[in-house]
């Protein structure tokens, strides 16, 4: 069988990179992914993204799933690894797009991209799934959505069990941390929140709360400023501080809510939220120390010294 010429030309494009230079140094050979979960603030991210890779000289491309699939075959996971690890002329690079979790090693890849991501409140990113179904957003408020014209509020369709609004809807963070394993997907599958927890501390490089988007635009500026130099001040002047606003959200009632976290979906989901929060708390006291008042990023903290031979 023989592959497209396009497919070809992709995978195993290594022209010149963005500085024109004929090889890559270590600060510039980065491959960033950010495999955003659907209504967790991806899109404010991404917009912050857009706005600074030209001023930091770095390419930010979008990855687009067949059928909002959010994940791929192994034949197309071969082909994503190898694209997006050897396509030279865009590096550095932050791809991003609604995809699960891919463990490069598997696929011989010796130098694995970095992965970094935002989470939600597990009920609160459903109640805005919910609504953003049926009246889009101010983001793209003309392009009419799946559920445009059903007015059902989200305490009715909890109310008569219906399908949109169940609790079977909310496990979608621990698989997309979990992967590409069948039994990630397995609702209510211990192993997969198993996974998804190794995963978030062992395989992403920062990953943070949607609730606390600020913080982690300020870790992401401290941890890599080849990417995110002057993103806290772009994310300060407000410009991209809430790109995304669903319409007509109404918060449930409080008996919704409870009937809600008596599923058993709702508590592990919830369990995988609060462990990757206080994670990313410890992560970011690492990384601000307070002082005069103010969080101010810490000092480096190691040294090289007793070098032999002198």
């Amino acid at each position: 069988m023989k592959l497209s010429r396009r497919l070809v030309v992709r995978a195993m494009a290594l022209s010149l990179p963005m500085d024109g230079s004929p090889y890559l140094n270590e600060e510039d050979d980065l491959v960033l992914i950010y495999n955003r979960v659907p209504k967790t603030g991806s899109t404010s991210f991404a917009g912050i993204a857009y706005e600074l890779c030209s001023k930091n000289k770095f390419n930010v491309i979008h990855f687009n799933v067949t059928k909002n699939s959010h994940i791929l075959s192994v034949a197309d996971q071969i082909k994503f690894a190898i694209n997006v690890t050897t396509w030279d002329a865009k590096k550095p690079v932050l791809y991003h797009g609604h995809l699960a979790y891919m463990e490069f090693a598997k696929f011989g890849v010796i130098k694995k991209p970095l992965y970094i991501n935002i989470i939600r409140d597990p009920l609160e990113r459903l109640v805005s799934y919910y609504y953003f179904l049926r009246h889009g957003d101010d983001f793209r408020p003309h392009l009419k959505r799946r559920r445009a014209g059903n007015k059902q509020s989200f305490d009715k369709c909890v109310a008569v069990d219906g399908r949109d609004c169940s609790a079977e809807n909310m496990w979608l963070q621990i698989p997309f941390f979990c992967g590409h394993a069948a039994e990630c997907w397995n609702s209510g599958s211990r192993w997969a929140l198993d996974m998804a927890k190794y995963n978030l501390v062992n395989n992403y490089l920062v990953v943070g709360m949607t609730e606390d988007l600020g913080a982690f635009i300020a870790v992401m500026e401290a941890v890599l400023p080849r990417f995110f130099t002057g993103a806290m001040e772009l994310f300060s002047a407000g410009g991209k501080s809430h790109l995304r606003k669903t319409f007509n959200k109404i918060p449930p009632l409080p008996k919704t809510v409870d009937k809600l976290k008596k599923s058993d979906i709702w508590k592990m989901e919830n369990e995988f939220y609060e462990f990757a929060r206080d994670h990313f708390d410890f992560v970011k006291q690492r990384v601000f120390e307070m002082k005069d008042g103010f969080l101010k990023q810490r000092e480096q903290q190691f040294m090289y010294e007793k070098i032999r031979p002198r």
